[in-house]
């Protein structure tokens, strides 16, 4: 498959098509230009889920255009409408928000170049947000205080820049999701280093975290890997979980430096003996469970975000035992993005119209939530700064959202 073709394939508006004497598409204008742009792709119709409305397929089609698929003005002006029409929106549900004592405020930064994708946020250690631009292969820098917002150029074309992680000494790493690399950033100078996955098969470096030794940890979901970097030495090793097609996925570390991963092909959490590097997997008790995030509190207890099933998770490792909450939109709420606060557990359910915050406090168990302005639409994930607010990403929104919570 061509290098196009792997990222067409795997974009999220993925408008393509078999060739059109292959395409079943409905009739209309634009049809054609549907069926002809990326035709060594998938039917179209295994790739547009659960639709967009006319203002996220407009994104969505920006989207595709800055990831390389050539269209003119006139071909968007036709192709966007027809998608909007045959493909709408559908099976969201309707977000349901609960009220309750805790007072928060939003606000919204808007991605400069349209269609850019943010997929994961940062919080910097100097106070500002980061956001990787999956489809306009940027990292992004929002200074809270001034409102600026600074995009940098990764050196790979169409990297598909993914996750994002801090070092000590500011510089901001990452992983090309569609370059099979991992990247460090040095804000000051803009300068890239990368880092190729040492097997073939390891196409999709997902989400990275620093343990405490300075080591950097990632996932590498569809190749069902667990990957390992030293900084010092750029030497890349490469772990199997025991659970074949488990797509390890989200990532922290409890306070005695274990890594925790959730798997989300399979109902499990993997964890990561940094020294041996033996990998122990936790199953969960529902077959359909699919985590999806995961935080941890500081009695080393894991939460995470089930995505398939809607609900919130807690896993105690010690025991084994646990314990579980229907998130407050319902089985088809997709929680996602996940992070502790001083051990309150904060989330969002991405496919609630609108998206929403969710609180959760495990002490009495109850929930409260927000719907996010304009929409969210939608979390994929989520970080916290260092004075205790929740940053969010929105994809489709195109913005960076920091959600401030009273201390």
């Amino acid at each position: 498959m061509s290098n196009r073709s792997l990222l067409c394939s795997i974009s999220i508006l993925l408008c393509c098509a078999l060739p059109a004497w292959g395409q079943n598409l409905p009739e209309g204008k634009g049809k054609e230009i549907a069926a002809a742009k990326c035709n060594t792709c998938h039917a179209l119709e295994a790739r547009v889920g659960n639709g967009y409305t006319p203002k996220g397929w407009s994104t969505a089609v920006r989207m595709m255009t800055n990831h390389g698929v050539p269209l003119s003005k006139e071909e968007i002006a036709a192709l966007t409408p027809y998608l909007a029409k045959n493909y709408p929106e559908k099976n969201k549900v309707n977000a349901v928000v609960v009220a309750g004592p805790t007072k928060v405020s939003m606000k919204i930064w808007q991605a400069p170049t349209p269609g850019s994708r943010p997929h994961d946020p940062m919080a910097g250690s100097d106070g500002s947000l980061w956001y990787s631009g999956q489809m306009a292969n940027v990292l992004g820098r929002v200074d809270p205080k001034t409102g600026k917002v600074r995009e940098y150029p990764l050196k790979t074309a169409h990297s598909g820049p993914h996750g994002l992680v801090e070092d000590k000494d500011g510089n901001v790493w990452y992983t090309g999701n569609t370059g099979a690399l991992i990247g460090k950033l040095d804000p000051k100078t803009g300068a890239v280093t990368e880092y190729p996955m040492p097997d073939p098969q390891a196409k999709d470096p997902h989400t990275l975290i620093f343990d405490k030794a300075g080591v950097l940890w990632f996932t590498v979901q569809n190749a069902n890997r667990i990957g390992r970097l030293d900084p010092k030495s750029g030497e890349i090793k490469l772990l199997t979980p025991p659970t074949p097609k488990s797509r390890p996925y989200g990532m922290a570390i409890n306070s005695k430096g274990t890594i925790f991963v959730v798997q989300f092909g399979v109902n499990s959490v993997a964890a990561v003996d940094p020294a041996t590097l033996a990998i122990r997997e936790y199953k969960l008790p529902d077959p359909a469970s699919r985590p999806r995030r995961l935080a941890i509190t500081s009695d080393d207890v894991i939460w995470y975000s089930d995505y398939s099933r809607g609900y919130l998770g807690r896993l105690d490792p010690a025991t084994g035992k646990v314990t579980e909450w229907p998130s407050p939109s319902g089985p088809k709420s997709a929680p996602y993005g996940i992070s502790a606060i001083n051990d309150i557990i904060w989330y969002s359910e991405s496919e609630a119209k609108p998206n929403t915050v969710v609180r959760f406090d495990p002490k009495t168990a109850k929930f409260q939530s927000w719907a996010i302005p304009g929409g969210g639409n939608i979390v994929r994930n989520t970080d916290v700064t260092k004075n205790g607010n929740f940053v969010l990403a929105n994809s489709l929104m195109n913005s960076v959202t920091l959600v401030t919570i009273p201390k």
